[in-house]
C-alpha cells in the first residue's frame, strides 16, 4: 500500500525567484507604497500631521504585508530587513530627484523635518514593516 502526503502549500510558497526578480518586485512593491503614502500625506498633512503619519504607517505596513505574503512567504529576518532598508533608501533618492527637479523640499514619503518625532516613526516604519510579517526567526 502507498501513502501518499500532500502539503497543502500555495503554489506562490513554492516557487523560488531568483534575485533580480526579488529586487524587481521590492522596488515594485515600494512603488505601490510609495504612491499610498504620497495619496494620504497629500490629502491629509495640511489638516493633521499626526493623522497623515498614522494614515501612511498603516499604509507602509499593509503593502509590506502584502509583499510578504505574495512574494517571500518563508522570508528570513535578513531579507525582511534588506527590504525595509532598501525602501528607506529609495524613498531618500525619490525626496533628493523631486527636490532637485522642483526646485523646491519635497517631503511626502519621509516626513518633513520640522516633525523630527513623525519623521522618525515613517522611517522606522519604513525599515520594520516587511520585518513584521515574517514567520521564521532564523
Amino acid at each position: 500500500m502507498v501513502t501518499m502526503t500532500n502539503t497543502l502549500t500555495p503554489h506562490s510558497a513554492q516557487r523560488k525567484h531568483s534575485a533580480a526578480t526579488r529586487i524587481a518586485l521590492i522596488v515594485a512593491f515600494w512603488i505601490v507604497a510609495a504612491l499610498l503614502v504620497s495619496i494620504a500625506h497629500q490629502m491629509m498633512a495640511a489638516a493633521s500631521p499626526v493623522i497623515s503619519v498614522a494614515v501612511e504607517t498603516i499604509a507602509i505596513v499593509a503593502v509590506a504585508g502584502a509583499y510578504i505574503r505574495l512574494v517571500v512567504p518563508h522570508a528570513t529576518l535578513d531579507h525582511a530587513l534588506l527590504a525595509g532598508t532598501t525602501w528607506v533608501l529609495l524613498g531618500i533618492a525619490a525626496e533628493i530627484v523631486m527636490t532637485a527637479n522642483s526646485g523646491r523640499q519635497w517631503f511626502a514619503l519621509l516626513g518633513s523635518p520640522t516633525n523630527g518625532g513623525l519623521r522618525c516613526v515613517l522611517l522606522i516604519a519604513w525599515v520594520i514593516a516587511p520585518a513584521l510579517f515574517i514567520r521564521s526567526r532564523d
